[in-house]
């Protein structure tokens, strides 16, 4: 739980004067309302909200010390304990750990942060002008008639630190406990895949590199058109070169395809990114890992086809939630 500091404790004390009540202060300070209420009990008994003298060892850091760790890291969220130690002014003898907790009381702590794409200001301007063209689109009148449509590349073995093994102490290098793992992962397979809420297109396996040519006849072609035979259906892809090139813009308005127009570094926007996470769990749950890239193909593909369309129903039927969120962000990024 956070502890309040000083000058919390004295906007806390005013709120309860003008009447607050003790759980929207609670909630404000994200404390526990007996916190609140300790905090009011103290400065009737003593007319001060600062601590009550007590045993044990003494506070490291002044009122002064907290405030500057706290809006140090508020300015910078990305700083290290050990530099605010540095930074802290005059003579101290301060540890890192020091600085965690003082964070930590702050209601700050060090989690793994979420990466996004780099966001020019023109990127979140034409993300916000999206988002307003499309907020009045409703999942059946408009949404519905969309096939979302993606590229992604999964790898053979993926090590991102999440693993754990349970080891005894001086067993870090014992063979049954090093995660061994190949050069850049062992390498993998790309594959394209298209989502609707009333279905789903193959999942293609992309060889090599991708162009405008490839791009055509051997995706677009045998597996995009059919499933745009519906004069209604609406076509959706990012603004990868070869998604973009004439050849490719050609080819769509020769067929009379409807594109929807996307806004670049968006992968947010997109429902299928979602599908492709799930995807992949469900490949690293099998029980049996692939053992070459054939075997990451088959699976990826079996496992591409028992995914419930109820769940892809559901990713589609975020897309109003996405708008109104990438507005609300002013184009910035979005919890989707």
């Amino acid at each position: 739980m956070a502890r309040l500091s000083r000058e919390d404790r004295q906007i806390a004390l005013g709120r309860l004067q003008a009447g607050q009540s003790q759980s929207a202060i609670a909630r404000h300070f994200h404390v526990s309302q007996s916190t609140i209420s300790r905090l009011l009990v103290r400065f009737q008994a003593t007319g001060s909200v600062a601590d009550l003298p007590r045993a044990g060892r003494p506070r490291a850091t002044t009122d002064a010390h907290d405030r500057f760790i706290r809006l140090r890291h508020l300015r910078n969220r990305f700083l290290s304990a050990s530099s605010s130690v540095q930074a802290l002014p005059g003579p101290h003898r301060l540890s890192d750990q020091t600085v965690r907790n003082r964070l930590h009381e702050a209601g700050l702590r060090a989690r793994r942060p979420h990466r996004g794409a780099v966001l020019t200001r023109r990127h979140r301007q034409n993300r916000v002008q999206w988002g307003n063209q499309h907020l009045r689109w409703t999942v059946r009148n408009h949404w519905r008639h969309v096939w979302f449509s993606d590229e992604s590349y999964f790898l053979l073995q993926r090590h991102d630190g999440r693993r754990r093994v349970y080891r005894r102490v001086n067993e870090r290098y014992a063979p049954n406990c090093v995660d061994e793992a190949p050069v850049h992962g062992g390498g993998g397979v790309m594959v394209w895949g298209a989502i609707n809420t009333a279905g789903r297109s193959t999942l293609v396996h992309v060889q090599g590199r991708i162009t405008a040519q490839r791009y055509v006849e051997e995706i677009l072609r045998p597996h995009a058109l059919p499933l745009l035979a519906d004069q209604d259906a609406i076509f959706q892809q990012d603004n990868a070169r070869p998604h973009t090139a004439r050849l490719t813009t050609q080819f769509l308005t020769d067929h009379h395809v409807q594109v929807l127009p996307w806004p670049s570094m968006s992968p947010d926007m997109n429902p299928i990114e979602h599908l492709w996470d799930e995807l992949d769990r469900r490949v690293r749950r099998r029980e049996e890992a692939p053992a070459n890239h054939r075997d990451l193909l088959q699976a990826l593909q079996e496992e591409w086809d028992t995914i419930p369309q109820q769940d892809i129903r559901h990713l589609i039927q975020s897309m109003p939630r996405r708008c109104r969120a990438v507005v609300a962000a002013q184009g910035s990024h979005t919890p989707y």
